[in-house]
């Protein structure tokens, strides 16, 4: 077969199957009678085990290595063109999302695009101080999504609460990916989501909040209850009071259930849950001691009986605690 005829049939144009046969790759094996190269039928096997070689990213030495070599491996050779490939994805995802990001903010015009570009930049900065002030900076400018990417990976505490005070200004557009995050297979993602969504105001962020305290991440539904118990969600309660037995941020579960009992209607309840639990034989000592103080700050004629009750407790601890606190709510 003429050169002409196994372009045609092939795809591979004349004039690379000229450079195939000046670097010793495919060379044919005859001539006709007027000097025109022939190519065998083995020979344009060869051509497509060319191609193919090709087709995975092999350079055209390695390929003449893997067919003309009988000790070449390629298992080596194959791990490192996954490694090289894995390499590329990655650059191109992360250039496609920069380019989602710059497209998100909608840029004006290239000053625009150039400032987004540099805020990106500073985001994604080395230096915890430098991506600190572009957090700072970026509530009016930064798109959304970059400020969620960015919070959700920073593992400086000052760098991140910059990035939730930014999140939380932007509004709630940063809500959707954050709700992605809470399921993260990464738990310092998780919990950076819960956080990031607990600073962010309105109905949606608490709507996502209450989805969290379902959370199998125990954290998760620990920061999602903080953060429902200042805004008002009864159904927080139960995950509250499990912080405080188990001596998890104590004083702060105590101070949501305190926030969530200034509704009269929510009072008596949540008073009624504390001492159902300190009436519990699994609640060892301690855990009676934190209960009683959280009973404190509860008002009404529940949390009231039950510490009258508790300063003749049998526990000289939470029957001192009791008394005190009876004390203190006569003077009030």
């Amino acid at each position: 077969m003429l050169i002409g005829d196994v372009a045609r049939r092939s795809g591979v144009s004349a004039r690379m199957l000229r450079h195939y046969e000046s670097l010793g790759l495919v060379r044919p094996t005859g001539r006709t009678g007027s000097g025109y190269r022939e190519y065998s039928a083995d020979d344009i096997q060869r051509i497509f085990h060319v191609e193919s070689l090709r087709s995975l990213g092999l350079s055209l030495r390695e390929v003449g290595r893997a067919l003309d070599d009988p000790g070449f491996a390629p298992a080596q050779l194959v791990d490192d063109l996954i490694s090289q490939t894995r390499e590329r994805i990655a650059s191109e995802t992360e250039l496609l999302t920069r380019l989602q990001q710059i497209g998100g903010a909608e840029p004006a015009d290239w000053g625009d695009v150039l400032r987004i570009v540099a805020l990106l930049q500073a985001l994604g900065s080395d230096s915890a101080g430098r991506r600190q002030r572009a957090a700072l900076s970026s509530a009016d400018e930064a798109p959304v999504e970059a400020l969620v990417e960015a919070v959700l990976h920073e593992a400086d505490p000052n760098v991140a609460g910059a990035l939730r005070w930014a999140l939380a200004r932007s509004g709630s557009g940063g809500l959707a990916p954050l709700a992605d995050g809470l399921t993260a297979a990464d738990a310092e993602v998780r919990k950076r989501a819960v956080r990031s969504i607990a600073e962010v105001p309105g109905d949606a962020a608490t709507g996502l909040l209450r989805t969290a305290l379902t959370s199998e991440d125990a954290v998760v539904r620990r920061y999602a209850a903080l953060a429902l118990g200042h805004r008002g969600g009864p159904d927080a309660v139960p995950t509250l009071v499990d912080m405080i037995v188990e001596d998890t941020n104590d004083a702060d579960a105590a101070d949501a259930l305190s926030a969530l009992a200034g509704d009269p209607a929510l009072a008596d309840p949540i008073a009624t849950r504390l001492v159902e639990r300190l009436g519990s034989s699994e609640v060892v000592p301690a855990a009676r001691q934190r209960l009683t103080q959280a009973l404190a700050d509860i008002p009404g004629g529940v949390a009231t009986g039950a510490l009258t009750e508790l300063a003749n407790d049998a526990d000289r601890p939470v029957a001192l605690t009791a008394t005190y606190v009876l004390r203190l709510r006569d003077t009030r």
